[in-house]
């Protein structure tokens, strides 16, 4: 057994430099595939001094944790390179660690973008604003640019693309403006009146036709409208392929968010729904496709069902509070009418099985398995 000399580092610069890295299986094969091909890899760490450490990749997000070890680790390295013959048998003690860093995946914190956001919202006859419309001088109003975004945002780009795409977030002059959901739905109505109007394919219609229709027409930006397309379908060659349920959807909520304090019944709804989409997309209506954005309710006679405006977006995003809302708004929930509020905390079906073990309690009754909460919540 070869034996080494153990020395101290005598400068104090490296106490608590060094941090244990543990990286999950995908990770490694990440890395792995770095150092083969001779290239970097994307790794991040985002996290402003008041907000928990996470790491992202171009695609995905990890919160960083850290894991006390019961035994403690130290960091060695052979000595700096001396003229002294026993050198090599000499280790130099660098550091000592007592934790690990633990990464584990985790949804990323898109939630920021709407208070950055806030005020900064497009909506019907807005214009230009960057400039004064008497003398063409650049304003002073602050405008986030993607870029801003994108350094404080928790999330990886591809994530961080995807959120702005829900969260229909144009890109105006370089500058991130939140569309006004009744500007977009009237755009989506004009959009399917369009290619009723003009005998057009939604499979394949021709963006420069319909941008110009609707810009002529009804005074809609070109770039508007054609990001608008981009997030309800695919772009390809100068030919829109229409994504129908994802219009429809959309078109559904915006009839449904007048409806968040006073109720309407599910009949009358789904007629108004139909005729907004047109004789020709009227069979793809159904509620399944606003799932997580309204709740039904019977009325005292249970001879009408009666739908509310309620999406999981407005709730917040802590699940401590999130279940306290939705507790506080019913008292038991199916498991299939409580998944849709919280799919958009966790990672997957499993990390949604942990917070229903820990903030729900399932009772079984003759009408099957409910949740109910584990404190009790005063209205």
């Amino acid at each position: 057994m070869n034996e080494y000399t153990l020395n101290f580092s005598s400068s104090s610069e490296d106490n608590g430099k060094f941090k244990l890295l543990e990286l999950p299986p995908e990770l490694c094969k990440l890395v792995e595939s770095a150092i083969n091909s001779n290239t970097s890899p994307s790794l991040m760490i985002k996290g402003q001094p008041n907000e928990d450490a996470v790491l992202c990749t171009a695609d995905k997000t990890y919160t960083v944790r850290s894991i006390v070890l019961s035994n403690s680790m130290v960091v060695a390295t052979p000595p700096a390179a001396s003229s002294s013959e026993d050198s090599e048998d000499s280790i130099e003690i660098r550091d000592q660690l007592n934790e690990i860093l633990e990464l584990v995946p985790t949804v990323p914190k898109l939630h920021k973008l709407e208070s950055l956001l806030r005020g900064q919202e497009y909506d019907d006859g807005d214009i230009d604003d960057m400039y004064d419309d008497d003398e063409q001088r650049p304003t002073k109003r602050w405008r986030y640019t993607y870029e801003d975004v994108s350094g404080s945002i928790q999330a990886s780009e591809v994530e961080l693309q995807r959120g702005l795409k829900e969260r229909r977030i144009l890109t105006l002059n370089g500058q991130l403006r939140p569309l006004r959901p009744s500007y977009l739905t009237t755009i989506l109505e004009l959009l399917l009146n369009t290619l009723v109007s003009l005998s057009l394919p939604h499979t394949a219609a021709p963006v420069d036709r319909l941008v110009d229709t609707l810009a002529q027409a009804y005074d809609i930006q070109r770039d508007v409208s054609t990001q608008v397309m981009s997030w309800f379908g695919t772009i390809l060659s100068d030919s829109w392929d229409m994504d129908v349920d994802a219009v429809v959807k959309e078109v559904g909520l915006g009839l449904l968010r007048p409806h968040k304090d006073g109720p309407i019944a599910e009949a009358e709804f789904l007629q108004k729904w139909r005729k907004a989409v047109g004789d020709t997309f009227e069979a793809r209506v159904s509620l399944q496709l606003l799932s997580g954005n309204y709740l039904s309710d019977r009325s005292l006679t249970q001879e009408v069902v009666q739908l509310t405006y309620f999406p999981s977006s407005a709730l917040p995003v802590e699940p401590a509070a999130r279940f306290t809302d939705l507790f506080l708004t019913r008292d038991r929930w199916t498991a299939d009418d409580l998944a849709p509020f919280l799919a958009d905390i966790v990672v997957d079906s499993k990390d949604r099985d942990k917070l229903l073990l820990k903030y729900a309690r399932a009772v079984t009754g003759s009408e099957g398995v409910w949740y109910m909460a584990r404190a009790k919540y005063n209205r």
